[in-house]
Order: structure tokens, then sequence, then C-alpha cells
């Protein structure tokens, strides 16, 4: 499906010198941001207490952050969570003193300021069970990337496996670096719009090397500077209905989804922009510069030996 066809092919490698070396800038910052800042991690992974409380009218959080403030909890999260009456309190751990004795400080203060507040429900996260967490989302990206490259080696050409794995990697630490630099809450699911932003951003590179794949075949004359231009090229269009459909949607959620999805859409609208970008302008010029060519996909005809008479 088309909506515009572009006739001549855009030379997007004539400036791949200069797109690459805007990644690598970029990339360096933000590895120079997570190693400064570092990420401003949740209660989930760093341990604490998660307490829903209801009210019989909407929340107002701002006041629900007043009275935490009269308490010295002012590094508390507090945001609306599901409707309007009810919010979400994530509370960091207290040296010497326990999740339960915080939750009990809390619904006293909120109590002092509207009697019709009501705990929901209380979650004790222990700091072993947040180390396990980074543990298993560190492993789950690895593994994910490994997967990604054997998938694309086996599809392709080891060269685009690279290729791939680079420019999606490069995605994740841009994120990454975007919420060490904003100091934006890192959790759970930030951690799963970071996996989703790896297999979304793979199935464009994908759409991209088949395009590439199918030229060497077609166009037989052409070198590859010209194949990969035109791969681009003739993709725009679906690459445009694609992921302008996506970030309508996560857009939605932006806006409308309330806190507790924001930072969860933030970070797929993020790597929606950069995974396009990486996709087209740091993926499709590794592959032309590990040295892909035509008898990467088409093998010559061994000449057949002349029967011995």
């Amino acid at each position: 499906m088309e909506f515009f066809r572009i006739r001549k092919d855009i030379p997007f490698m004539r400036h791949a010198l200069v797109f690459n070396v805007i990644s690598l800038i970029t990339f360096i910052l933000a590895v120079f941001f997570l190693a400064t800042k570092g990420l401003h991690l949740g209660v989930e992974f760093t341990g604490g207490t998660v307490m829903e409380v209801n009210y019989g009218h909407a929340a107002d959080v701002s006041k629900i952050r007043e009275a935490l403030n009269r308490i010295n909890l002012s590094d508390a999260t507090v945001q609306s969570f599901g409707s309007s009456q009810t919010a979400l309190i994530r509370l960091p751990s207290k040296q010497g003193v326990t999740g339960a004795q915080l939750s009990e400080r809390v619904i006293k203060a909120l109590r002092e300021d509207d009697r019709t507040v009501e705990l929901r429900r209380v979650d004790f996260v222990g700091s072993q069970v947040g180390k396990e967490l980074v543990e298993n989302g560190a492993l789950a990206l690895l593994l994910v990337s490994i997967g990604i490259v054997c998938y694309l080696w086996l599809r392709f050409e080891w060269k685009f496996g690279v290729s791939a794995i680079v420019a999606n990697l490069h995605d994740v630490v841009i994120i990454l670096g975007f919420f060490a630099f904003f100091q934006w809450e890192f959790s759970l699911p930030v951690l799963a719009a970071v996996l989703a932003v790896l297999g979304y951003s793979v199935n464009e590179s994908v759409v991209v090397f088949d395009r590439i794949r199918e030229n060497f075949r077609k166009m037989r004359k052409a070198g590859t500077p010209e194949i990969i231009n035109n791969a681009i090229t003739r993709t725009m269009s679906r690459t445009i209905i694609t992921h302008g459909s996506t970030q309508l949607m996560v857009t939605s959620i932006l806006v409308f989804g309330g806190e507790t999805l924001h930072y969860f859409a933030l970070a797929l609208t993020i790597g929606i922009l950069f995974g396009i970008y990486s996709s087209v302008l740091v993926a499709s010029p590794l592959v032309m510069w590990l040295g892909v060519t035509r008898e990467d996909f088409i093998r010559p005809e061994k000449k057949k030996e002349e029967a011995v008479v």
C-alpha cells in the first residue's frame, strides 16, 4: 500500500558519513549521561513501598504531595492510577524504617487532611527483589539482541545481523540517555517499552534489508550505494504509514494515558523516532561499509565438468 511514490531515488548513501557522525555523537552523549547521572530507578528496582489509596471524590495529587512533604517524604512519587479517585504512592526504602511503618505514617498524614481516604493495598518490594529485576532486565535485553542477530544472520547474511543490532542498541542507549539526562523515572513499564522498541525497530530494518536483497537480484548493473538508495526510497511510503499510525496511538497514550503510562509512552515515542532514523541512516550505511555484494545473495554457477570419454 502506498499513498505516494517517489520517482527519483534519494541519495541517502551520499551523506551516510554525516548521518553516522551525528549518531556517534548522540550515542556518546547518551553514554556520558548514563555514566555521570545514572538512571533514576523506580521502586520496583531499588526496593520500597507501593501504596494504592482511594478517595470518595477526585484525588488531589498536589495535596497528597504536600501531606508527604510534612512527614519528610518529599522523595515519594504520587500519580493518578486507574480512576480519578485513586492515587498510587511509591515510597523508596528508608534505613531503620520498615515498609509497614512507612505506610502507617502516610495514611495517618493523609487522613489528617481528608477522612474519606481509604487504603486499598500495600506492596513491599525488597532490595534483593529489585536487584534481581535489574539483572533479569539486562539479561532480557541481551537475549533479545542475540536473537535478533541470529534471525537476521539466518534470513539474510551476517553483515545485516551486525548492522541491525548496532542500530537497535543505538536506539536503546539513546532512550536510556534521555531518561538519565532528564532523570525521568525508569520503571518496569519503561523497561517493557525498551524491549518493544528493539522488536519494533528490527522490523523496519528487515523491510529495508529485504528490498536491498531483492534489488541485488534485479538491478544487475547498479552499484551497492545505488541499490541501497533505491531500497530506502521505495519503502519510504510504507515507513511513513506504519510509523505514523503507531505514533498516533502512542501519542494518545502519552496525552490521555495519565501519569501511570506517561513514561512508557515517552520511551516508545523516542524509540519510534530514533528507530526510523537508525534503520534507514545507521543500519544501511553499516551494511554498505561492511562490504555487502551481489555475490552474498547470488552464488556463481559452477561450470559442469565435461564428461570423460
